[in-house]
Order: C-alpha cells, then structure tokens, then sequence
C-alpha cells in the first residue's frame, strides 16, 4: 500500500446510479474503511459498454474521453463493476490512431481497478468490520472473473464477515444471461440460462446470493422473483460494508 492516502475516484455505473445507489455509498464506505479519500465526480457518464457491444466506436470514443477527462489526477479509479471496469481497461483500443489520447487511455486503464480486487489486490486487504448472520453464495460474472480475475477476492473478504458462511453453488462461473446487451438480443436464450442460474443457487441451499455487477444480480433477482423463489439478492459491498439491512435487490420497500 502506498504510504500517503490514496485518493480514488469512484466509478459509480450508471445501474447503481439511477436503480441502487446505496452500492455506491457501501463502496465509499469500504474504500474510506480502508484508508482511501473519496470522490465521485459529478462529470462521469456511462463508461460506453452498451455502445462499444453494438459496434458503435464513435459514441464509445467520445464517453471514453469524457472518462478520461473526469477521472484524470486521481491515483486509482474503482467501481463496484468488474464489467464497467473491464470497459475503461478496453479505452485503448479506441485510440489507436490518436497518440494523445491513446496515452492517455492507457494511463487510465491500468490505474482501474474492480472495487474487490482494489481492496485486496491494490491494498492487502483480506477484512472486513461486518456481520451478516445467514449463508450465501456467490455468482462470479463474466467480465469481472474473465477479463479482470475476480474470483477469490470477494470470497476473501466475505470470509472475514462474522455470521456467514459461503456456500458454492454448482456452475458459479456460467454466465446468468444478462450480458450487456445480449439479454435484448437474444431474450429467449437470457431467460433459458437466467432459469439455470437460478436451478445453482437453489442447489447451494443457501437463501442469499451476491455478486458483483448489479445488471447480472437485476438479471437474477427478476427470474428468481417470477419462479417464486424466496432467495435474496445482494451486491457483494452491501454486506461487506455491513449495509445490507435493508430490501434485498427486487425487493419493495417495507
């Protein structure tokens, strides 16, 4: 860990911003827990996945520079989003024939860090001050475990919360369905591997699942809901930041 404080930039995403903020404050509260200042600029927009998966490079160029500009000084970017991160990782590629611009892209992208893999990979950090007194388990997303490595982060700090315990389901690693865009493309095959997904987490026996992209756990808690399934729904730094008292994802307001 670096000696001064680091100062971080929070990737919010756009599904946290407008369907969950209260991921957003958990991430500030576990980057603040962890010795990190804080910022959120208010410039940020959508990292430009939805765009770059229609093969629309000139929109996904330009929010990629309004990234880059929002979040330049800052000595780390993070978001609660191995799939939004996976996308500023990608900036480069845009600017291949724009020198200025591709430095600058690169240097975002390898200061960009999935919110997990930040805490445990970036800072050391293994632990957590939070109790969550039922078992869960926990579906690794495509981007997030394939593109960046996130697996057993998140497993390492859930393992240092008092009253849980992590049951693996089978097939953790299967993608839910949602994937960006592909749940609008392809809807009957999104809601065939979503019902799979679900088929898991019952067999883990446990009544939570977490995650670590908000559109794969929307994706989840809507089949689950329809099937009748009483499982909850939780992003990761919900319960690692001891913030997740409130209405699973899905979940009305009580």
């Amino acid at each position: 860990m670096n000696q001064h404080t680091p100062r971080v930039g929070l990737f919010v995403t756009c599904l946290v911003d407008l369907m969950r903020p209260g991921i957003g404050f958990a991430s500030v509260k576990l980057l603040e827990d962890a010795g990190c200042r804080v910022e959120v600029p208010e410039a940020q927009t959508c990292c430009g996945q939805p765009a770059w998966n229609s093969g629309d490079r000139a929109d996904t160029a330009a929010l990629a520079r309004q990234t880059i500009e929002a979040f330049e000084g800052f000595d780390y970017v993070v978001g609660p989003s191995g799939s939004c991160i996976s996308q500023l990782r990608k900036y480069p590629q845009l600017f291949a024939d724009a020198p200025e611009w591709l430095a600058r892209a690169e240097k975002l992208a390898t200061r960009s860090h999935e919110l997990t893999s930040f805490l445990v990979d970036v800072l050391g950090r293994e632990d957590v001050q939070a109790r969550f007194e039922q078992p869960v388990c926990y579906h690794d997303s495509c981007s997030g475990l394939r593109e960046l490595g996130v697996k057993a982060q998140p497993r390492a700090l859930l393992a240092s919360v008092t009253g849980t315990a992590l049951r693996e389901m089978p097939e953790s690693e299967v993608c839910c369905g949602f994937g960006g865009t592909f749940c609008v493309k392809y809807p009957e095959i999104s809601t065939r591997m979503a019902g799979d997904k679900c088929a898991s987490i019952r067999a883990s026996g446990a009544p939570v699942v977490l995650g670590g992209d908000l559109g794969c756990l929307m994706n989840i808690a809507g089949r689950l809901r329809r099937l009748g399934e009483p499982v909850r729904v939780y992003h990761v730094a919900e319960v690692l930041a001891d913030m997740a008292d409130g209405p699973a994802i899905g979940e009305e307001e009580r």
